[in-house]
């Protein structure tokens, strides 16, 4: 799993779920989430297959947000648990076909208290605000982002918020990956919005 420069959590998109990820595979985009909070889980699992079936055998890894059982049932790479999702343990324990278990963490206590878990990576944020979640958590800003970027001793993804404008910001913290959500998905060329985040984020090192 690459987990630097782009990652697109795909959530709500204007196009569609697959051309999302038919983008994120051509342009060699490592990670892959899909995020659908409000949608019956029978439509998740429909759509985290039709995922699994266009990101199988490429670069890019496939991860479900929130729910290791419909992961595991989808043939997933991995899952990404929030805070209060499923304790990682037990899901790792109970789905031992995923290979990737990832954490939300939204503070540097929360980064402090995953080491006790061993998440394969964790995100960090809300570095900006923004409406794709119904209770947002606090925003850090970039420099208490970079704070906890720095101390953890795993990778990291830095969410929330993020567009071409902020990447400066978002290098300068320290950040080694970021995730976007609107800055793709609500983008009607999602090809073309990635490789501007990628060329723009390549510029910066």
């Amino acid at each position: 799993m690459t987990l630097t420069g782009l990652c697109l959590v795909v959530t709500d998109p204007v196009t569609s779920y697959e051309a999302v990820a038919e983008a994120a595979v051509k342009a060699s985009v490592g990670y892959l989430q899909l995020r659908m909070k409000r949608a019956p889980r029978a439509d998740i699992l429909a759509t985290a297959r039709r995922l699994r079936a266009l990101t199988r055998g490429t670069a890019t890894c496939f991860i479900v947000n929130d729910d290791p059982a419909l992961a595991a049932e989808a043939e997933a790479d991995g899952v990404h648990l929030g805070q209060d999702d499923m304790p990682l343990p037990q899901a790792r324990a109970a789905f031992p076909t995923l290979r990737l278990f990832g954490l939300s963490t939204h503070s540097y206590a929360q980064m402090e208290a995953a080491k006790a878990l061993a998440p394969d990576y964790t995100g960090v944020g809300p570095l900006y605000a923004t409406p794709t979640k119904a209770i947002p958590d606090p925003t850090l800003g970039p420099d208490e982002a970079g704070r906890i970027i720095r101390a953890a001793p795993w990778p990291t993804i830095a969410i929330g918020g993020i567009d071409e404008t902020r990447l400066p910001a978002v290098a300068a913290a320290g950040a080694t990956a970021f995730a976007v959500v609107r800055a793709v998905c609500q983008a009607p060329a999602p090809y073309d919005a990635i490789r501007r985040l990628q060329d723009r984020w390549a510029a910066l090192h």
